[in-house]
C-alpha cells in the first residue's frame, strides 16, 4: 500500500498554487502548468505546503490520492526548477543538429529524420552532435519527447549503436562465435 499521498507538497518561494473547480494551477518562474482532477480528494493549500486528503475510503479515492499528490509535486518542481533529460547518440556517422525549433537527426537512414520541438520545451545539442539535452517545466511533455526521439533508433544489443538515455545501460550480446 502506497503512503505517498500523505506526504505534504512543499511550496518554494515564488510559486503560486491555486486549486479550484476541478483544476490545479501552479505558476512559477519557469512557467504556468494546469491539470484537471476528479473530485475524490481534497486539497488544503497553506502558505508553505499543500496537503492532499481522501474524501472517503473507496477504491477510486485511494487510487487517485497518491496520483494527484505526485502530479502536484511534479508541477511545483517543474515551475520552480524544471526537468532535464539527456540523450546520448552512439554510432559512426550518427549525429544531431538543431535549427530553430527543428531537430535534425542523422541516424543511418537514407535520409535525415526531422523532429519538431513543441512549445514549452527547450532543446540543445552538445558534444559535436552526440548529446541532446531536453529541458522544460512539464515532466510529462519532456519525457514523452525524449522517448519519441529514442524510439527513432533504439540502441541495438550487438554494437550499442543508437539513441539512449544518459546513464542507461544496454546489455550487449555476443556475436556469432563461428566467425574467424
Amino acid at each position: 500500500m502506497s503512503r505517498i499521498g500523505y506526504l505534504p507538497v512543499a511550496i518554494p518561494a515564488g510559486v503560486k498554487v491555486n486549486i479550484a473547480n476541478g483544476l490545479m494551477t501552479v505558476e512559477g518562474p519557469k512557467g504556468k502548468l494546469t491539470q484537471d482532477y476528479k473530485d475524490v480528494v481534497d486539497f488544503k493549500v497553506g502558505p508553505s505546503q499543500v496537503d492532499v486528503a481522501r474524501r472517503d475510503e473507496t477504491k477510486p479515492s485511494k487510487s487517485f490520492h497518491g496520483l494527484y499528490r505526485q502530479l502536484l509535486a511534479n508541477m511545483v518542481k517543474g515551475v520552480s526548477e524544471g526537468f532535464k533529460i539527456t540523450l546520448a547518440i552512439n554510432g559512426v556517422g550518427y549525429k544531431a543538429e538543431l535549427q530553430g525549433k527543428l531537430l535534425i537527426l542523422s541516424l543511418g537512414f537514407s535520409s535525415d529524420v526531422f523532429v519538431g520541438i513543441p512549445e514549452g520545451i527547450q532543446a540543445t545539442v552538445e558534444a559535436n552532435g552526440q548529446k541532446i539535452v531536453l529541458t522544460g517545466a512539464d515532466r510529462h511533455a519532456v519525457g514523452k519527447l525524449a522517448s519519441e526521439i529514442r524510439k527513432l533508433r533504439a540502441p541495438e544489443p550487438y554494437k550499442g549503436k543508437g539513441i539512449r538515455y544518459e546513464g542507461e545501460y544496454v546489455r550487449k550480446k555476443v556475436g556469432k562465435s563461428g566467425v574467424k
